[in-house]
Order: C-alpha cells, then structure tokens, then sequence
C-alpha cells in the first residue's frame, strides 16, 4: 500500500475539507449520499447559507430544507435526516458534537452510527476529517477499488474491507489514502470502463497488470511491422 499511496500522492492533492465544523461536515457527507460532489456543494451552499446549527436544522421547516437541497437528489429523505439527526444532537448532546467526538474511538463511532441515517462510511468521514482520527472511510470507489487490488475479497462486506485496508495503510495516512483512492475511483478506476492504460498503479494492480500483458504483444507486433 506504501507505493500506491506514493504513487497517488504525486498524481492527486489531498483536497481541503470544505469545512472544519464538525456538524456541517456531518450535513455535508448525509447530502454526498448516492449523488456527485458537484450536486453536494450547490445543496450544501444553499443550505448552510440559512441553517448552520443542529438548533437552526431541528426547528427549520422540513419543506425549506427540501427545497434548498433539491440538487443534492433524495431530498425529501435527506431533509428529514437531516432534522432527525439534529434533534437528536440538540437534545442528547446539548447541540454540540464536541462530547461524541471526544470518547474513545470505537465509542464515538457507536454513536455516530446510532443518528437517523448515518452509516459506516458517513460516522467514518466525520470521525477522519472532523475529529482527526486515524480512520480509513469506505465510500463506493474504495469499496470497489480494495478489490480490484486485490486487498478484500470479492464477498468482502464494509467493514471488512475496512479492517483489511486500515490494516495494510500506514499509520497517520488514512486519510490521504481515503482521499487518494477515491480520485483514483472518479478518473480511473471508474466502475465502468476503466482506464487501465492511464491509470498511474496499473502495474501494482492485479487487473492493470493482466491488461498490460494483453496490450504487450500487439505492441511487439506493431514495433515488428515499423522494422
């Protein structure tokens, strides 16, 4: 994993979080959900520019949510969540996310994990990116990607995959590796037709090397014909 993360590292920048708050962080991963970052950002925008706080969000009117993250797609099912889990940061912890964030690791993802609508991947983000923990988040394309390495198991669910990247990823460059593979995920190893012949680890790569392979005779051919 040392090399991948090396080698994407000098193709991709880590990117900025959009926020340090760890409550928007929270808003903006639910508004991520099964929609593109383009779509997120516009939602996320509106939104926050009128309601930034758990207290703002549980009391707001479900219906002005819907309408300002109609671009993030779900959106009835997104407002909801979204005031589902601010109440219950409001009356549980006060409207503040600071105490969840400060228990112990596993702790804190148990109960990031018990709000309306948060899952491994989103508990994951907020616990990597809002609270500085050593935490490798599975999305889609990391889902999709530890296999085709060859790191999981094709029947390999979530959390195993997550235990088994966490496992082979150095220490302090779980994040990186979270924000490394899933732009490998959106400009190579896409789900669809991926391209093996661009990608920068097709090498290190079980499938890219079986397609460097392929591709290697006809370019014997070609360099026999030029001669």
């Amino acid at each position: 994993m040392v090399e991948i993360l090396d080698r994407l590292g000098a193709e991709f920048e880590p990117w900025r979080r959009y926020t340090d708050d760890p409550f928007l962080l929270l808003v903006g991963t639910v508004l991520s959900q099964n929609t593109n970052w383009r779509n997120t950002r516009t939602a996320y925008n509106r939104l926050i520019a009128r309601f930034r706080t758990p207290r703002q969000l549980a009391t707001a009117d479900e219906r002005e949510i819907r309408e300002l993250i109609r671009p993030a797609g779900l959106f009835r099912m997104k407002s909801k969540r979204l005031k589902d889990i601010s109440r219950v940061i409001l009356e549980k912890y006060g409207g503040n996310l600071g105490s969840v964030l400060r228990m112990p690791p596993e702790k804190a993802r148990e109960e990031l994990l018990s709000f309306p609508g948060v899952g491994y991947k989103t508990a994951d983000v907020v616990l990597a990116f809002g609270a500085g923990r050593d935490v490798l988040p599975v999305d889609t394309h990391v889902f999709r990607i530890a296999k085709r390495l060859g790191f999981a198991s094709p029947n390999d669910d979530h959390e195993q995959i997550k235990l088994k990247l966490e496992k082979v990823t150095p220490v302090g460059r779980r994040g990186h590796a979270h924000m490394f593979l899933i732009q490998l995920g959106r400009r190579y190893c896409r789900a669809r037709n991926p391209l093996h012949e661009r990608c920068p680890i097709n090498d290190l790569c079980p499938i890219g090397s079986r397609y460097l392979r392929r591709k290697e005779p006809s370019s014997r051919v070609r360099a026999r014909s030029k001669n």
